[in-house]
């Protein structure tokens, strides 16, 4: 997929701006299975992946890693699959995923992650879509997924199954286990032990490695083609930034389809071969978290403020004195983190402070959640509450929101250890050049802006223009290069009386709260501001309880007056940090949870406005 050449900027609109990050250092271009080769050489018999069979983890060397990978492409490639196919994988994150994921690259095909929670139909748009050779499924009910839509696939050669539980007197033809692939695989090479590395060898950092398929906010998901030139330059670059050594411990948890993981789980550690721990399930998280106590953290918003509120919720049940205690220490912590993220200096009274509230609360905090050997932590896919943020630097742990798209490979602002600003989303990674267009818009342009959408020509060359990607976010860049987000383009509300609303930043403030878990604001082209609010289920069941407040539904607590109080009270605060034209005058409880099955957030949990905004429309009229 080419870009549209000879195309200009519009003038008007590209004024500003430019901070001209530092030159990449120049080293020759590399692919996936290059990198991979090379960590794997130097790091045999270390552990590369560890997964928990039976209560115990089991671990993976990066022999062992390589074999299986080997393995796998050779199957495939004597199965018909060449340069340039495409293979989809459907699952939560296992070795197998990744061993697919990189068999399919290192043979030149182009790997295509499905989100686990998608309904079939969505299936059968990616595997339709991106024409998939082969479908790699987790179990029975993913391979369920592909039985509604079996006939609608003619190019699909092979469903190959790794989780066969429930599947023992199953028979079709074109569906085989991930054991039998592996068997084939193996038979393929010893009597071809070339074949794997001559494919490799045919790959060139121009070749497409993924395609990501966006979470679709906005309509149908469009497939981000990235190529290994774009995954192996990022993967570098955010090292550049915040170095990553062989010896760290990374938590898998995340949509492994998602680029945010991928990067942490395979395109990072192929270089850097630290360690990657599969969590046994989603919902184990907070348990896996506990026993691994990684390194380097990261996770999307919602996950960072689940922690925050759950830690709030428990100081709130905890005796007198460890309330004083905590919220004490919290004061010091929270001058320590507003005196650092404002690269102001901290006085030795200060320090000294901050290192009792650290030895006698903090420490043992981090460890009660699996945070105790953190170095560095990050928030993306999503805005974060600057309270939460502050918040994990307040106890002493490294947490960083950086700033990226799909269509840029993920990552194009971070923050180095020890220079987080307070409301900024870090400085532009080695090799990336931001300019901000004169309406405002974030442009990107850098090594890993991506080939473009496929099969999608028109968005292509409406997203990338002259080499610079259109981002659709709003931002500032101050004197130092720290880009600050203001929100998404598209999202900015301008009321009746002419007031431009900004309504990301007022849904952050309210996401502080314990007791809500996201907020819709409303606005454009009204007379005044409101706001739908989805509760924080647990926290607000737990203050229902504790106030002897009579519920039966969700819907029922939602309604509650005193629960309503209880909300109005958290708005009022927010209001009061505010303009007055920001205010929210009127808000509702959603009386429903939202679910990604019923369209109304996508597998990051962002909320899809436009969905929202028309499902509860009866609702938003009513406030007005």
């Amino acid at each position: 997929m080419e870009e549209e050449k000879g195309m200009e900027m519009n003038p008007n609109k590209v004024q500003a701006k430019l901070v001209q990050a530092e030159p990449a250092q120049s080293e020759p271009a590399q692919t996936v299975p290059q990198v991979f080769n090379e960590t794997v050489t130097k790091n045999k018999d270390r552990i590369a992946l560890r997964t928990k069979d039976l209560g115990l983890w089991q671990n993976i060397t990066w022999e062992e890693y390589h074999k299986k990978a080997c393995w796998l492409g050779s199957a495939l490639v004597s199965m018909g699959f060449k340069k340039g196919d495409a293979a989809c994988i459907i699952g939560d994150n296992a070795v197998e995923w990744v061993v697919a994921d990189m068999g399919i690259q290192c043979v030149g095909g182009i790997s295509v992650g499905v989100y686990s929670t998608n309904a079939w139909s969505q299936v059968e748009y990616v595997v339709t879509h991106s024409d998939a050779q082969f479908l790699f499924v987790e179990n029975e009910e993913q391979l369920d997924k592909w039985l509604m839509f079996r006939d609608e696939t003619p190019l699909l050669k092979k469903v190959i199954v790794w989780d066969t539980r429930g599947l023992n007197h199953f028979k079709d033809p074109l569906v085989m286990t991930f054991e039998e692939l592996l068997e084939i695989g193996a038979a393929v090479h010893r009597k071809d032990p070339d074949l794997f590395s001559r494919h490799q060898a045919r790959v060139t950092p121009e070749d497409t490695a993924v395609l990501i398929y966006t979470s679709g906010t906005t309509g149908p998901p469009k497939g981000a083609v990235l190529t290994h030139g774009n995954v192996t330059w990022t993967a570098q670059a955010v090292a550049r930034t915040n170095p990553v050594f062989d010896t760290d411990q990374v938590l898998s948890f995340l949509p492994l389809c998602h680029i945010f993981e991928r990067l942490f789980t395979v395109f990072i550690h192929i270089r850097y071969a630290y360690t990657v721990n599969f969590v046994e399930k989603p919902d184990t998280v907070m348990q896996n978290m506990m026993e691994v106590s990684p390194t380097v953290g990261y996770a999307v918003p919602r996950i960072w403020e689940k922690y925050y509120s759950n830690v709030m919720i428990k100081m709130a049940d905890a005796t007198w004195f460890k309330r004083l205690v905590f919220g004490l220490s919290l004061k010091v912590g929270e001058k320590q983190a507003d005196l650092v993220m404002n690269f102001k200096p901290v006085s030795p009274v200060q320090a000294g402070l901050f290192f009792l509230a650290r030895v006698a609360v903090f420490n043992k905090l981090k460890e009660r959640l699996g945070f105790e050997r953190i170095r560095v932590a990050y928030s993306g896919a999503a805005p974060i509450s600057q309270e939460v943020l502050r918040f994990f630097q307040s106890i002493g742990m490294n947490l960083i929101e950086g700033y990226g798209q799909t269509e840029g490979t993920g990552v194009t602002t971070l923050s180095p250890e020890g220079q987080v600003k307070f409301g900024c989303v870090g400085q532009a990674i080695k090799g990336t050049d931001i300019k901000i267009a004169g309406d405002g818009e974030i442009l990107v342009r850098s090594p890993g802006v991506f080939k473009g959408y496929y099969k999608n020509e028109a968005s292509t060359v409406k997203t990338v223009i002259d080499g610079w990607l259109c981002t659709g976010d709003v931002g500032k860049l101050d004197p130092d290069g720290f880009l600050r987000i203001t929100d998404r383009k598209k999202d900015i509300i301008v009321t009746a009386g002419g007031k431009n609303i900004t309504p990301q930043y007022i849904e952050n403030k309210l996401k502080a709260s314990i007791y809500i878990n996201d907020a819709v604001v409303i606005g454009d082209k009204r007379k005044f501001i409101s706001c739908l609010v989805m509760i924080d289920e647990d926290n607000v069941v737990k203050y229902a309880q504790d106030n002897k407040v009579q519920f039966s539904t969700y819907g029922d607590l939602t309604q509650n007056e005193v629960i309503i109080g209880l909300i109005e009270k958290e708005i009022k605060q927010v209001n009061a940090t505010l303009a007055r034209v920001e205010n929210i005058r009127k808000f509702t409880l959603l009386p429903k949870r939202l679910y990604e099955e019923d369209g109304e957030v996508t597998p990051t949990m962002k909320i899809k406005r436009k969905v929202v905004n028309e499902r509860f429309k009866d609702i938003i009229e009513a406030m007005y």
